[in-house]
């Protein structure tokens, strides 16, 4: 009886537990689809911490980072997502867009905005190759993330590298033709593509 009363007392508690995670995450899923991002990351945090493994919520809590503009935590989220499920490129997307906001920030060391900066490139290389379809969000954001990378570079100072600077302005300008050759009517593009050229040509002495 002791026994049974033991194993009743384990189901139990992981029923409770399950309830209380699923609440979380309800909750969490609700303030997430109404846009209240601080409120979905307090409920998804709770769920996450009961759970693990549950990618989904990890996604959500990541989103929810990176638009509460906590980059760092984000990239945390993401990276947990990744750990579970390594073929979901759009995990990846968001680490990257949030790696490229850290990479931006002028506070951190300018080797840690290095890491920040090729990471993103990294991340968006590996959406990429996960899915090939995705083509226009990926190369558009990491024809940016090849930009800042190439103008981080270029500035004087310890991570000064002329050669790797405009090597990245041309892969820049590459990624953004691939876009803007699939969507011709593009002027956005057609604009950072223009900036990125611009950049290239200062930096190339051609201005």
């Amino acid at each position: 009886m002791r026994l049974s009363a033991i194993i009743s007392f384990f189901i139990l508690s992981s029923l409770e537990t399950a309830s209380a995670q699923n609440a979380y995450v309800k909750m969490g899923q609700q303030a997430f689809m109404d846009g209240n991002f601080k409120a979905a990351v307090k409920q998804l945090e709770k769920a996450c911490i009961i759970d693990s493994t549950n990618a989904n919520a990890y996604w959500m809590l990541g989103y929810s980072y990176y638009h509460s503009e906590n980059y760092r935590k984000s990239i945390a989220a993401y990276t947990k997502v990744i750990f579970i499920n390594p073929i979901d490129a759009t995990a990846y997307y968001y680490r990257a867009r949030a790696k490229g906001y850290m990479g931006k920030d002028t506070f951190l060391s300018p080797a840690e905005r290095e890491k920040y900066l090729l990471g993103a490139i990294f991340d968006l290389t590996k959406a990429l190759a996960i899915d090939p379809n995705d083509h226009g969000k990926c190369f558009q954001t990491r024809g940016i993330a090849y930009r800042e990378y190439g103008v981080f570079k270029l500035q004087p100072g310890a991570t000064y590298d002329k050669v790797r600077g405009i090597n990245s302005l041309k892969a820049s300008i590459t990624d953004l033709e691939k876009v803007l050759a699939d969507n011709p009517g593009r002027a956005d593009i057609s604009s950072l593509i223009e900036l990125s050229k611009e950049k290239l040509a200062t930096a190339t002495g051609h201005h």
